[in-house]
């Protein structure tokens, strides 16, 4: 077995052919900051982020809703903090604050339902956002609705599944040569659902925890694959991650929640690449069923290629320049897990 040490070095003087690794999750782009790993690696791996931020990839006119739904009399919209500046095609939630909308911010989903408990007067909408690590907690938000018979809470749902996104990254970015596959997505799905994916595509796809030398050893995991010509699915995590994944949290989910296709923004619409909530259950929804839509990016901006992995966000000609955290013009300055956020922070 290799020393940390050992692989350091090898990373470092790696001179085969040109790797781009994808790093799918917002919170391995931030540990890569965080560690200086870049300036650990040959200047021919390049680590590169993906589609998965969900805030960043939710669609304009879902943010339209929203903002429709806290102007509206009665109506009070619950999210989380990162979605308040997206903006829709006219605005983000905060503008509509602004203008007398009704928005609280959570920061437990659960108290959603108290909320609906202690304020039977007003109707509450849940921007119910995210991928499949946040889909159990509105699986049991249903629980809760269906046996407190609670009618005044519905959820927008903009849920959205990795598998198809990476499919889709693998069959129009030829670049891509691995993925280092979200840990915390991965503790929920297992490690066999990304099985079909690295037979398909021939690309290795390894699962890694957030510190430096859990992404050290994932990289040296992908190289060696690379330098072997075996590509296969590796389980660094398994701490927390299983080949199974959470059954309990997949039926769960499987009880409320049906497979459609969706539009993710910058990208387009990724067939089966989303979660919404059963017809059996219709009642319990805001309207997640949104009008055909194209997404349309902001001028100049370059959100979609960031997502795509086809450039760093430092190559986008806004980038700190008229787009900051403080004036974002696309949705992957916004969120902390986007990666633009991320390069922003971290750009000295």
């Amino acid at each position: 077995m290799k020393t940390l040490e050992q692989i350091k070095d090898e990373l470092k003087n790696y001179d085969g052919r040109p790797v781009k690794i994808m790093e799918v999750c917002g919170t391995h782009t931030g540990s890569i900051f965080k560690h200086g790993l870049r300036c650990l690696l040959s200047p021919k791996i390049q680590l590169i982020s993906g589609p998965g931020c969900p805030v960043c990839v939710t669609n304009a006119a879902y943010i339209d809703k929203l903002v429709d739904y806290s102007l509206q009399e009665g109506h009070c919209v619950l999210t989380f903090g990162d979605m308040m500046k997206v903006k829709g095609s006219h605005m983000s939630l905060t503008e509509a604050k602004a203008l007398g909308g009704k928005v609280d911010i959570l920061y437990s989903p659960l108290s959603a339902v108290k909320l609906a408990m202690d304020n039977p007067g007003t109707q509450f909408i849940f921007a119910a956002v995210g991928f499949e690590t946040t889909t159990p907690i509105y699986a049991l938000i249903m629980d809760e609705l269906i046996k407190n018979n609670i009618h005044n809470l519905r959820l927008l749902t903009s849920v959205k599944t990795i598998i198809p996104a990476l499919e889709f990254i693998c069959e129009n970015e030829k670049e891509i040569d691995a993925f280092l596959c979200p840990g915390h997505v991965s503790v929920i799905i297992g490690s066999d659902a990304y099985d079909s994916l690295s037979k398909k595509y021939h690309k290795p796809c390894v699962i890694a925890g957030f510190e430096g030398e859990h992404i050290l050893g994932a990289v040296y995991e992908i190289i060696s694959q690379i330098k072997h010509q075996s590509f296969s699915v590796k389980n660094l995590y398994t701490s927390v991650v299983s080949g199974e994944g959470n059954i309990k949290a997949q039926e769960l989910v499987n009880q409320y929640f049906e497979v459609v296709d969706d539009d993710w923004r910058e990208i387009g619409v990724i067939p089966g690449s989303a979660l919404r909530l059963k017809k059996d259950y219709e009642k319990y929804d805001a309207g997640s069923l949104l009008e055909a839509y194209v997404s349309v990016g902001p001028k100049c901006c370059r959100c979609s290629d960031v997502i795509l992995g086809r450039i760093q966000p430092v190559e986008c000609p806004l980038f700190s320049k008229v787009c900051s955290p403080l004036n974002a013009i696309g949705p992957c300055m916004v969120s902390v897990e986007g990666a633009c956020g991320i390069w922003y922070k971290n750009r000295g």
